[in-house]
């Protein structure tokens, strides 16, 4: 079984959109957040550390963008 995949996003934020493609590519089911519809989910997003979006979780471990970070997160979610 996957461990729980949470995506911070926005609207109109092509990163985020990349971030989600990628991982519905690679079979990863994932919560979609969307911080402009819910100012509980921006904060969460701060307690992370970070301001903007796509913020990518997984067991608490959190990565921002689209990156080499969200590589190995994505390897993470894989495990069972």
């Amino acid at each position: 079984m996957s461990k729980q995949v949470i995506v911070y996003t926005t609207n109109d934020c092509i990163e985020c959109t990349m971030v989600k493609k990628v991982l519905t590519e690679e079979g990863i089911p994932f919560e979609t957040r969307n911080v402009a519809e819910n100012p509980e989910y921006q904060k969460e997003v701060e307690k992370y550390g970070f301001l903007g979006v796509p913020v990518t979780v997984v067991n608490n471990r959190a990565v921002k963008g689209f990156t080499n970070d969200l590589k190995e997160l994505m390897e993470l979610a894989k495990e069972s």
